[in-house]
């Protein structure tokens, strides 16, 4: 359990696991031949996620676009449930396959909006992979196509997940304790 500062962080999902996770769900994404294929990451935590599923769907030989769009649904820092589009994405996205890419599937508010979205812009299909899927919390009529793990019902930090903008530079997936545990000392 690493402290990182000053709290420990419970391993989740460790850098080895996402990393074989990532290659596997680059293979189902090559199994469903993609063509002409915009990879969305919704941003901001999706970006770890989505620069290395990007890399694994190259070595899985499916070619494909990036761009980049922006949303949120927070104010004041919680959710507000309404979604705002921030940064929208240059591409025209007509006849297009796009694989909307994020970090968690929660309320699934988010990647309903993004993906009616595509949909209302002429997108020939779309499909939603997410790193972890927190089933528990769904509000929005959303399932993602492809996911690398099921997540407790619990706050995650790292590999671009953050808590007020920390932890998001941390090779895994953690679940954040307010201190170290303290250790005691035997007489």
């Amino acid at each position: 359990m690493p402290v990182i500062d000053g709290k420990t962080v419970d391993i989740l999902f460790s850098e080895q696991e996402i990393a074989q996770r990532n290659k596997a769900l680059a293979e189902d994404i090559a199994k469903s031949r993609p063509q002409n294929l915009l990879v969305l990451p919704i941003l901001k935590g999706s970006f770890v996620f989505a620069a290395d599923l990007i890399r694994a769907l190259h070595k899985a030989n499916v070619s494909s676009s990036v761009e980049f769009i922006t949303v949120s649904s927070y104010g004041a820092g919680q959710t507000s449930g309404d979604i705002h589009l921030l940064h929208d994405l240059d591409s025209d996205v007509t006849g297009r396959d796009i694989l909307l890419v994020d970090d968690i599937l929660e309320s699934g508010k988010t990647l309903h909006f993004v993906a009616e979205l595509m949909k209302k812009r002429g997108a020939r299909s779309v499909a939603i992979a997410v790193l972890l899927d927190k089933h528990t919390r769904r509000k929005a009529p959303v399932e993602a196509d492809y996911v690398g793990f099921p997540c407790p019902d619990q706050f995650v930090v790292g590999y671009g997940m953050d808590a007020a903008h920390a932890f998001r530079q941390l090779p895994f997936v953690g679940i954040v304790r307010e201190s170290p545990p303290v250790l005691e000392k035997k007489p």
